[in-house]
């Protein structure tokens, strides 16, 4: 039987702003010469390290700001590209690094992000930024507590597909949709749950449609065959049906469908709309904003209920799965 879920207890944001209105910034950002430069540290050097590296060296505006010390890895690897490997110990302990970029796997987020807040540096992380509602909220506490910045990177947002999408559902009255992502498997141990490793699909949902209550949600895995599907079923605040399946296996291309009807007519599966350029350099462009104070109370408080309601979700979701196992 169908269990709808009550929304968790955080501020209520005004409809159409859960999603901040700084998306569009970044494509033009302007600062004055910095007055001084922020110390960084990447802690892990995957795909997205790798990325935040090569985007803190090049002449970019945002990097004007920001001055790369070295990179933290559980790897012997000495330096990347002229750039020095240093301990975490050091990292935390030097006052040159004022901040820290996590790039490392997402169940070691939240033991990172609190120790680099505790040593009083600034946070930059990958979603997802934990993988419990509860450690998120907290974690936020202990970043207002130290006056830190603490954000979350969602270049999901940033994508031209996003922004294609964005304008396409403005104004019209939805009467159901489905989002189906497919791919190869991921290592649960290493990036969670599928609701917490698929959460970009989730925060598309919820920026499009506002905040959503939970339905119901299975989980099919067969994992002698690496193969799992996740189907979810969601609500929007009027109603209005949303599906949302993350299947994924060997042999499953990365690809995305989407199929939203609205009184207007249908949206079915995303156009060419172009390539995703420095999705990452814009996505530092405004973490660069708020260490400079240029975000305002409300859009924080906007984008902290976005995220926060997107983590219960995801925990939500979990949950459900796991009990009826």
């Amino acid at each position: 039987m169908d269990i709808s879920f009550k929304k968790p207890p955080f501020e209520r944001q005004e409809k159409n702003r859960i999603t901040t209105a700084r998306q569009n910034v970044t494509c033009c950002f302007v600062l004055k010469k910095p007055e001084r430069k922020f110390g960084v540290v990447v802690v892990g050097v995957g795909r997205a390290g790798s990325v935040r590296i090569r985007d803190l060296r090049n002449p970019h505006a945002s990097s004007a700001f920001l001055n790369l010390i070295g990179f933290v890895s559980r790897r012997e690897l000495g330096n990347i590209d002229e750039v020095q490997q240093i301990s975490l110990e050091d990292a935390l302990s030097s006052q040159e690094v004022e901040v820290a970029y996590i790039c490392s796997e997402s169940s070691s987020h939240e033991d990172y992000i609190r120790q680099f807040l505790n040593a009083g540096k600034h946070v930059l992380v990958e979603y997802p930024m934990t993988l419990s509602w509860a450690a998120a909220q907290d974690l936020w506490k202990l970043a207002e507590q130290k006056g830190k910045v603490l954000h979350e990177e969602h270049v999901e947002l940033l994508m031209e597909e996003f922004a294609f999408l964005k304008k396409e559902v403005v104004g019209k009255d939805l009467l159901k949709g489905s989002l189906l992502f497919t791919a190869s498997p991921l290592e649960e141990e290493r990036f969670g749950f599928p609701a917490f490793s698929g959460i970009s699909r989730l925060t598309w949902l919820v920026s499009l449609f506002g905040e959503l209550s939970l339905v119901s949600a299975t989980l099919e895995e067969r994992k002698e065959d690496q193969y799992m599907k996740m189907s979810v079923c969601l609500e929007t605040e009027n109603k209005r049906p949303l599906t949302w399946i993350e299947e994924k296996g060997p042999g499953l291309k990365r690809n995305r469908h989407l199929s939203f009807h609205f009184k207007s007519g249908s949206l079915e599966n995303m156009p060419n709309v172009g390539v995703n350029k420095n999705i990452f350099l814009k996505d530092q462009n405004i973490f660069v904003q708020k260490l400079l104070g240029q975000f305002s109370d409300k859009e924080l408080a906007a984008e902290k209920g976005r995220i926060l309601h997107c983590l219960w979700l995801a925990e939500e979701i979990q949950k459900h799965c796991s009990a009826q196992k």
